[in-house]
């Protein structure tokens, strides 16, 4: 059995979950995670979430996760092909979009052409992610997450956000070391505090590098977070990643955000 941090612990009596007990169930036959489980509904329970700054903490106290720390060779290998492909993207697409780009969001909106967020990364560390910038400039920005039809885009923002093209610039992030190719996707901090009080053990998705694209992100999981649904099968799918990431694994999440990619620009098109 893993430590009490990964035990889930749904904070919503008055919210039913039916089809995710199948989901958090899987999470405790592969996890041996312990759940607090009534009927159809998941109780509220006293055991408070693992504050993000503890994270730092967990290799001292010897609750890093077997499965992770026995894929040192693999992460190791992992990180010098992040290094290459982020030096590709830069050099061979980034070298010639970026300044396009930056030119289409000058002439719609004033501002910067990137926009800085700290979010959380490894370990619960933050550091500044980058994007292209695709709201109006707002005070709202690092505390309220974008919305559907959201009155803060711009008219070039909703074409970058459709096409996930304003998530280019986190190339960099990667090639410094804040952020994988593939992972879970990085949070901002009132974000991960908010998650963390609906699934206590939510820091455990930290314990890997952060991505730019994801399992939970191929699986549909991408855009606002809406609901306690969505929260919870984000982090089941972030928690399957954690516990399985491989060769196989990245490439087949790599493939299929580039089909993804290319059939929004399609649609785009049309």
């Amino acid at each position: 059995m893993l430590p009490a941090f990964l035990s889930i612990l749904i904070k919503q009596p008055s919210v039913c979950f039916p089809r995710l007990q199948l989901k958090l169930k899987a999470l405790e036959h592969h996890h041996s995670i312990v759940t607090q489980d009534t009927g159809t509904t998941l109780r509220h329970t006293a055991v408070d979430p693992l504050p993000i700054s503890k994270m730092t903490g967990l290799s001292q106290n010897g609750i890093i996760c077997s499965f992770v720390a026995s894929r040192k060779r693999y992460l190791f290998i992992k990180r010098g092909l992040d290094i290459l492909c982020s030096l590709i993207v830069i050099v061979g697409v980034l070298a010639w979009l970026l300044p396009l780009i930056a030119l289409c969001i000058r002439l719609d909106s004033r501002g910067p052409v990137l926009f800085r967020q700290k979010r959380i990364g490894r370990n619960g560390k933050p550091f500044f992610c980058l994007k292209f910038r695709t709201m109006m400039q707002n005070e709202e920005a690092d505390e309220q997450p974008a919305a559907v039809n959201d009155e803060r885009i711009t008219r070039v923002g909703k074409v970058l956000r459709k096409t996930n093209i304003d998530e280019l610039p986190q190339f960099f992030n990667v090639l410094w070391g804040h952020m994988s190719i593939v992972g879970p996707r990085p949070h901002m901090i009132t974000d991960c505090i908010r998650f963390s009080f609906v699934i206590s053990s939510y820091s455990f998705r930290n314990l890997v590098r952060p991505g730019i694209t994801g399992w939970a992100q191929v699986n549909g999981y991408h855009g606002p977070t809406t609901d306690y649904e969505s929260i919870i099968n984000r982090y089941y799918w972030d928690a399957m990643y954690v516990g399985n990431f491989n060769a196989g694994l990245d490439l087949k999440i790599m493939l299929r955000t580039l089909y993804m990619a290319f059939k929004n620009m399609i649609r785009l098109l049309l």
